[in-house]
């Protein structure tokens, strides 16, 4: 049974939080959709990826393209993953079931604490997914480094 990770974001934007996070489930070996709302958004999480740390390459694609099923880290909109992820990154609001976090490793919402339309669909995911039963953690980077302040 996996677990929901909420990331408040407040101190650094989401391109460099999503890398380190993806890097991480990487070594986990985890195969992960970076689930996201809008394709436009998508195809720039795309173009910032490609542009991260020369030490930190990131294999992924866009999802569209013929090799989806082989991308170890796949962006997309929809939510079934052709690549077989494992762990799902919820960015700009995408939805996430109780279900899917049973089902998967890992589920990660990332969201913008600045944007008071971002946090308030932060806040009903969390109550949603608790209701349901689901474990979640709440991660905050308020003080500078990511600290655990909730868990169900």
């Amino acid at each position: 049974m996996g677990a929901a990770y909420f990331y408040h974001l407040t101190q650094r934007p989401l391109v460099e939080t999503l890398t380190m996070l993806l890097s991480k489930a990487q070594g986990a070996g985890w195969r992960v959709a970076v689930r996201g709302t809008d394709t436009d958004l998508l195809a720039q999480m795309d173009a910032a990826l490609w542009q991260g740390p020369d030490d930190g390459f990131l294999p992924h694609g866009l999802a569209g393209g013929p090799h989806d099923a082989e991308q170890p880290v796949l962006l997309t909109t929809q939510t079934d993953a052709p690549n077989g992820a494992t762990c799902v990154f919820s960015i700009h609001g995408a939805d996430v079931t109780a279900d899917e976090v049973a089902a998967l490793d890992r589920v990660c919402i990332l969201f913008d604490g600045l944007d008071d339309l971002a946090l308030n669909k932060a806040r009903g995911q969390w109550k949603k997914l608790k209701d349901a039963g689901a474990s979640a953690q709440y991660w905050s980077e308020e003080s500078g480094r990511w600290e655990k302040k909730a868990e169900t």
